[in-house]
């Protein structure tokens, strides 16, 4: 019995490996679909009021590990893998399905709702279900800054359905998590078995659910990005065992090269930081095989004249691996990111940007789970050791690289702060616990195979511990969610309702509004201006907006502080001749509505002011419109609720 798991080396261009991804997407989307539609279904109590969603979800989380249990064991006993493997699969879609589904069962919106970083989300899905071009969430003529890939898969989703982007929010982030989960379990069990891959599948679902789910696009990334680093390590090695050093060029598998690349540039055009982990841990992977290459060929055993024979081919060999990677992936990436690096180079604007002006507490340390207090942290501690122990394998040696390249993009963050700007390192937590876990669980293998030589077969006792641990971690997910979760029945929904059944926000009057502009314009919601601090409203109608969230969510080339400044020079408008000659002039596509807040003093904007390196990082400030500035038959002016509708007459 060899003491670690090995990855099993398999030509990775097999019709077989493709028709067992293949299949695995079709099982993770019908789970998905119909475990939502079941839940959908019923008329759940709200998670908040009541704690029957989280026990039917424990409940649902306990079924899904027992047939994980089901398919190792048939796997160990009958020999079998791509069937077990596929059952697998569907495990770690049903434990996305259920663990957010379920709780979520009665709220049509997901973790956090229409709040905080959700409203902007939700703003570029509902932008991108209205058109299938690359284009701002907000600003119109603008091509998108922020990775547009998952939120145009989602908007093709939303059409497909007929779905309002806001509403199919939910269930493309539940979809896109459950396809992910089920995929990364595939290429686990490829790489290591049935029987391990499982349990790393697991492990790895339950940590990115707990810490990534909010963000769902990124936890897609995690899923299948951690078992890619071992498909990236074996890529750039090519066809040998660690333990020989690189291979030439010649023993090169082209298709895990492909793949790497491939997986490189979608994570490109999905999340930029985590990319900037997943290709610097491929640059760590290339220098250390460099390194190898030099170190081996100069050792005393190896003639002279061979060395010089020898060294020079195995280093440019990585190197052209790596090229390749890299050409891939920037070929894939720039679908996404070309229009954007088009308009940036040909912009006369004055091009600005405030995306990483955030710095909590979590981003001022170096996350380490494995010290925390818990199963997670314990078994980030164990995976921590192993991968210490075994640095010579190319799983401990694909897990080690990104750790570094984690603590690397980590330390640029904390000196960056000096200069005044951060990268965001505090969001590189869920990648860093999910590569520690997986570790684990192949430090937790290898330490049962030494209980099993110690005391006998007690595969059993470990097996039962193992679900028992799994199953603790899974059902604790709801309460480590509960805020986010909580949000999503307080929040109002696009249908003006909250789920929870208590009395909606003023929200709840989105949809006259959204009527009497339709009605007033005579347009589709795509071709109008909306003027308005309420972003919740263009989350869920795709209304172009003037200005903004907050200059963090701004494209770079919108030149938020100078329409910020515009906004207050118009407000100072005191007679409908100020103010349509502030339209005409204006530098950029004006308003034809402006959505106001009713106050005694006149129409009021909450606007938004950067103050990084303050944390919180934004201040909110008031500008208010004077009534007089629309008494002329120009505009347009209605009053609904708490709101102030102006429409520009033509």
């Amino acid at each position: 019995m060899s003491s670690a798991p090995t990855v099993q080396h398999r030509p990775t261009g097999r019709l077989r490996d493709l028709a067992e991804i293949g299949g695995a997407v079709v099982a993770a989307a019908v789970v998905a679909v119909v475990g939502l539609r079941v839940i959908d279904a019923v008329g759940w109590p709200a998670f908040n009021t009541s704690n029957v969603t989280r026990s039917l979800t424990t409940l649902g989380q306990a079924l899904f590990l027992l047939v994980a249990v089901a398919a190792v064991l048939w796997s160990r006993y009958r020999g079998a893998r791509t069937l077990p493997s596929l059952l697998s699969a569907i495990v770690s879609a049903g434990l996305v399905t259920v663990t957010l589904g379920m709780p979520l069962g009665a709220s049509k919106l997901y973790l956090f709702g229409l709040s905080v970083d959700q409203q902007f989300r939700t703003e570029y899905l509902t932008r991108l279900t209205s058109t299938p071009h690359l284009v701002d969430m907000t600003y119109p003529d603008l091509p998108p800054y922020y990775p547009a890939a998952w939120f145009w898969f989602g908007g093709r989703y939303a059409n497909f359905l007929g779905l309002p982007g806001w509403e199919a929010y939910k269930p493309w982030a539940i979809l896109s998590l459950a396809v992910a989960a089920a995929v990364g379990t595939i290429l686990w069990t490829r790489m290591v078995g049935v029987m391990v891959g499982t349990a790393v599948s697991i492990a790895v679902t339950c940590v990115t659910l707990q810490y990534a789910s909010p963000e769902p696009y990124s936890a897609t990334l995690i899923l299948v990005g951690v078992p890619m680093l071992v498909v990236i390590a074996s890529a750039l090695r090519g066809r040998t065992r660690l333990s020989d050093g690189p291979a030439p060029l010649a023993a090169t598998g082209w298709p895990a090269v492909i793949v790497g690349g491939l997986f490189l540039g979608v994570s490109a055009s999905v999340y930029t930081l985590y990319t900037a982990v997943f290709a610097g841990s491929a640059v760590i992977i290339a220098l250390v095989y460099a390194v190898q290459a030099w170190v081996m060929t100069r050792n005393a055993a190896v003639p002279a004249a061979d060395v010089r024979a020898d060294r020079r081919p195995r280093m440019v060999a990585v190197a052209v691996r790596l090229a390749v990677m890299g050409v891939i992936a920037g070929a894939v990436a720039l679908i996404v990111w070309g229009p954007y690096l088009k308009a940036r180079l040909t912009t006369d604007a004055a091009v600005s940007g405030s995306a990483e002006h955030y710095l909590p507490e979590s981003g001022s340390v170096l996350a380490m789970p494995m010290f925390q207090l818990s199963l997670i942290g314990l078994l980030c501690l164990v995976g921590f050791c192993w991968t210490l122990l075994r640095l010579r394998r190319t799983l401990a040696l694909a897990m080690g690289c990104a750790l570094v390249a984690v603590v690397v993009v980590t330390a640029a963050s904390l000196a960056r702060t000096a200069v005044g700007s951060t990268l965001l390192s505090f969001r590189l937590e869920p990648v860093s616990t999910a590569v520690l876990a997986a570790a684990g669980v192949f430090g937790v293998v290898e330490l049962a195979r030494l209980a099993v030589r110690r005391f006998g077969d007690v595969r059993t006792v470990v097996g039962v511990v193992a679900a028992a641990a799994a199953l603790a971690v899974a059902q604790h997910i709801p309460a480590a969610l509960a805020t986010e979760i909580t949000t999503a029945y307080t929040d109002t929904d696009g249908a003006g309702v909250r789920a929870d059944q208590h009395a909606p926000g003023a929200e709840a009057y989105y949809p006259e509004i959204d009527r009497v502009i339709r009605e007033q314009t005579g347009k589709p919601a795509t071709d109008t201006v909306v003027l308005t601090a309420d972003f919740g409203f263009l989350s869920l109608y795709p209304y172009w907006g003037f200005q903004g969230l907050t200059s963090h969510y701004a494209n770079p080339i919108a030149e938020f502080d100078r329409r910020a400044a515009t906004i207050e020079r118009w407000a100072e408008a005191t007679t409908p001749a100020e103010m349509l000659e502030n339209l005409r002039t204006s530098p950029w596509r004006a308003p034809n509505v402006m959505l106001f807040r009713y106050s005694p003093d006149g129409y009021t904007l909450r606007l938004a002011e950067d103050v990084y390196p303050n944390d919180p990082n934004v201040k909110r400030y008031t500008v208010t419109f004077h009534p007089s500035a629309f008494d002329d038959p120009a505009f347009d002016v209605r009053e609904v609720g708490p709101f102030v509708v102006v429409t520009v007459r033509n």
